[in-house]
């Protein structure tokens, strides 16, 4: 991925609104996160008015125009009522959600994005904007996703495959130390992928196994070292799932942190099978961390 953040610090929030129940509840949660950092808010709403101008009259774009203005003053306000130190900025785009968003996160940071929530089986599943965003990103992207209402469970996750994650888990160190919650950096691994199917090859499993924790080891100990304040577990499990191991694992978390794919494909050059399947199961908000190109693959 080009231009994956490594600096020292969490940049501000960009958010998106479009009068949804799942926008309005990611505006909250972003503004929550805007606080904890001490950053500002941008709240988006993009409405399309430079794709609707070739068939819409004059006044059906102003009608459109006027209901993302008055959204956008609807949001920001319930955002002072909770929050009345933060620092709140509004944006009515002309252009579509996914370049309007992006585009704000390049000078602002963080995008923070819902799920569709829509009830039922639908409201696992990640809307179609969220997902572009989140597929495409070149900056910090955040699905807020889990119940409304959950006790915090004082715990940031982060998936850690090998040392390419040391900066996916300081990005959850410090969301950690901002909370003042632990760390739970979790690494699975796939004992199938690692020896293939030759049943011969199984007699290397607990060579394999050293290896795995090792690099999860190496990761632990540099993070302990940056964070000393932090209380930080490291655990390793074995699977034939690993989404499933981490969507599990997401039960008992305020949040999971995970880096974005590290080779073209897929869907987009952030999503590959796992952190596809999180951003649509996961029972907690997800923030998905881009990678630089070169960093070589695996399928997450």
């Amino acid at each position: 991925m080009e231009g994956t953040t490594s600096s020292s610090e969490l940049g501000a929030v960009v958010v998106g609104v479009d009068g949804s129940e799942p926008a309005r509840r990611a505006a909250l949660w972003a503004a929550s996160e805007a606080a904890r950092r001490e950053r500002p808010l941008h709240i988006v709403y993009a409405a399309d008015t430079d794709g609707r101008a070739l068939y819409a009259s004059v006044e059906t774009i102003e009608r459109v125009r006027k209901a993302g203005r008055e959204l956008l003053d609807e949001t920001a306000a319930a955002i002072a009522e909770q929050h009345p130190e933060l620092a709140v900025t509004t944006e009515l785009g002309r252009g579509k959600p996914v370049p309007s968003l992006t585009r704000s996160a390049a000078l602002r940071g963080t995008i923070v994005v819902g799920s569709r929530g829509l009830g039922g089986f639908s409201s696992l599943m990640l809307g179609s904007v969220g997902l572009k965003v989140a597929a495409g990103a070149t900056t910090p992207v955040i699905v807020v996703r889990g119940p409304d209402e959950r006790a915090e469970a004082g715990v940031v996750l982060a998936a850690v495959r090998d040392e390419n994650d040391l900066d996916v888990a300081r990005y959850a160190a410090r969301e950690a130390s901002l909370r003042k919650s632990s760390l739970r950096l979790l690494h699975v691994w796939n004992v199938l992928e690692s020896v293939g199917n030759v049943v011969t090859m199984l007699d290397n499993v607990e060579e394999i196994a050293g290896e795995e924790v090792q690099h999860l080891t190496t990761v632990a100990d540099r993070i302990r070292e940056e964070f000393p304040d932090l209380t930080v577990h490291a655990t390793a499990e074995k699977s034939r799932s690993v989404a499933g191991v981490l969507v599990e694992a997401s039960q008992n978390a305020d949040l999971l942190v995970m880096g974005g794919r590290r080779s073209s494909g897929y869907i987009g050059r952030t999503l590959g099978r796992v952190t596809h399947t999180l951003v649509h199961y996961a029972d907690c908000p997800v923030q998905l961390i881009p990678r630089r190109d070169g960093e070589e693959g695996d399928q997450s």
